[in-house]
């Protein structure tokens, strides 16, 4: 009995204890649902606030953007991202589609002169950024407008916007930022070249205002792509005055250039290096690579040269290892002479000497560049300049020499010289056996037999060389040498076609007085009988008042109004 009944409190109890904790969990499990529940509704709470704030951000921005595009456009709001794409153009300025062309106008942007425009990178997402390229991720410069006939969707932009905005390389699908602003006249502007060169450059001054021609903006921290025939040169833009991007339309700009920074030189940028008369500079030069150097020749040493007391030695003394240079000298504007473009040179195996006298018509007072041309293996050589006495005949000697000839002589039949009569029979015998007269036509050179084996002429020239030389000499002047402008031609032909036919020659113009390249010939008829480049042509048809009337004038027609109009010579 004792024990029915323990069992039965001990099944009860066992009973309460599993209600009990049932019960427990129960209570566990509601607590937790309802702390789950609490912390989803504080998390849809905290969503939906940072919603909202996130919308009354993206309206404050919006606001903020339209108020600082309605600033900066003064009146006129455009923004639009679009596809970059390339294309081959000079300048800063771009091409958008036909619909931005409808936009601005309906808004009065072209009444308010020249439109520019904030280029900006969209940096998309997922692309590899580093703290390194979030400056480069953040590139904004400016531009004017060429057109309006890019594609839609797109801007075409020019390679000087292109490398200011893609410094390093453009991701698959470059997006841009285009808004319309309105920029300052500049007032000053400080640039810096990328390396050495540059400030050697005849007027590089105007050289540089003749590339700003082609642009309409310049912002800071931009890169500056300045031509002069082949060369180019980068200068930075350091600083700019009234703000940091200004426009170069229709304003006086102060420019202040600065030296280069050590860090930044470039060791593959060309260098004029001063050389002084009677001193000597040594050098090492690789074969096809070019040391430049230059002279100046004031007016007291031009007297002299016109006086024909002196003259002008440009010599190089060469190691003789089998390695080889060529010398070019040419007057400035043309500072880099080279195998196409020079006015002097020589070509002689080994060392070589280049006389300059009053008689060469291109000789002058200026300044002079000398440019040492590695033509085979790497040479080791000393160049120097002196100005050097010219040697004057003596009374005495003239006397002997004209008391020579009146000796009866007779013209020997192998070498035809005039020899003295009585000893003609032994000249004869002896010349013959000893001498030969070279069988070219027009050469008649007489040589040693041991030296006639080494004289030969060229096939295509019919020039006098040593045999050892005629290699060089078939290479220099007989390879065809190809223009930069197309035209394949030999030596001679091509220094005559890039001083006087080549399109991309070097020019000063008569109208702006800037170094410029000549082009291809005049459209205008009459501008091709005045003798007027292509460059000349279009730079003349812009007006200038008439000193003597006051009424705008071409300015290739100057000349013709001061004989028609005024009776000016």
């Amino acid at each position: 009995m004792d024990f029915e009944l323990r069992r039965a409190r001990e099944k009860l109890d066992k009973e309460q204890r599993e209600r009990k904790e049932r019960a427990k969990l129960k209570l566990d499990r509601e607590r937790k649902a309802k702390e789950e529940a609490k912390k989803q509704r504080d998390a849809i709470e905290a969503a939906q606030r940072s919603r909202r704030l996130d919308a009354i951000e993206a309206q404050l921005k919006a606001e903020q953007q339209m108020g600082e595009s309605l600033l900066a456009g003064r009146g006129v709001v455009f923004y639009k991202i679009l596809e970059a794409v390339p294309f081959q153009g000079s300048g800063d300025k771009i091409k958008l589609p036909p619909s931005c062309f409808t936009e601005l106008s309906d808004q009065g942007a072209f009444d308010k002169g020249p439109m520019y425009f904030q280029l900006s990178l969209v940096h998309q997402e997922g692309s590899s950024a580093t703290k390194d390229d979030e400056k480069e991720n953040n590139r904004t410069t400016h531009s004017g407008v060429l057109e309006f006939t890019a594609d839609e969707g797109s801007v075409a932009i020019p390679p000087h916007v292109w490398s200011n905005l893609f410094p390093v390389d453009a991701p698959n699908i470059p997006l841009v930022e285009v808004r319309y602003v309105r920029l300052s006249k500049g007032t000053y502007a400080k640039l810096q070249p990328d390396g050495i060169g540059f400030s050697d450059l005849p007027n590089h001054k105007a050289i540089l205002e003749t590339s700003l021609r082609q642009h309409a903006t310049l912002s800071q921290d931009d890169v500056l792509t300045v031509k002069y025939g082949e060369l180019t040169y980068k200068l930075r833009v350091l600083e700019l005055k009234p703000s940091s991007s200004i426009s170069v339309l229709e304003t006086d700009i102060e420019v202040d250039i600065v030296n280069p920074g050590v860090e930044s030189e470039r060791t593959d940028q060309y260098v004029l290096k001063p050389l002084a008369f009677g001193a000597s500079e040594s050098g090492l030069v690789e074969e096809g690579n070019y040391m430049y150097y230059k002279f100046s020749i004031d007016d007291d040493t031009w007297e002299k040269l016109v006086s024909d007391d002196v003259k002008i030695e440009v010599k190089i003394d060469a190691e003789a290892n089998g390695a080889d240079t060529d010398l070019y000298v040419s007057k400035h504007p043309l500072i880099f002479p080279n195998r196409h473009q020079h006015e002097w040179s020589s070509h002689d195996v080994g060392s070589k000497t280049l006389i300059l006298s009053s008689k060469d018509r291109n000789l002058g007072t200026g300044t002079y560049s000398l440019a040492v041309y590695g033509f085979k293996g790497t040479t080791k050589y000393q160049v120097s300049v002196h100005v050097q006495e010219n040697s004057k005949h003596k009374v005495g000697q003239q006397a002997t020499h004209s008391s020579s000839m009146e000796v009866d002589t007779v013209e020997c039949r192998n070498c035809k010289h005039f020899i003295p009569s009585r000893s003609i029979a032994l000249h004869e015998a002896y010349c013959s056996r000893h001498n030969v007269v070279c069988p070219h036509a027009g050469c008649g050179i007489v040589l040693r037999i041991e030296e006639a084996k080494n004289h030969v002429h060229c096939d295509k020239c019919g020039q006098a060389f040593h045999l050892g030389e005629m290699e060089k000499h078939m290479k220099v002047f007989h390879e065809p040498l190809r223009c930069p402008c197309g035209v394949v031609l030999e030596k001679e032909d091509m220094v005559q076609h890039q001083a006087s036919d080549c399109p991309l020659r070097l020019i000063t113009c008569r109208f702006c007085g800037d170094m410029v390249q000549a082009g291809s010939s005049a459209m205008d008829v009459r501008d091709r009988l005045r003798g007027l480049s292509e460059h000349e042509s279009i730079c003349g048809s812009r007006t200038a008042p008439c000193d003597s009337c006051g009424r705008s004038v071409m300015l290739k027609e100057m000349d013709i109004h001061h004989i028609a109009v005024h009776q000016k010579n």
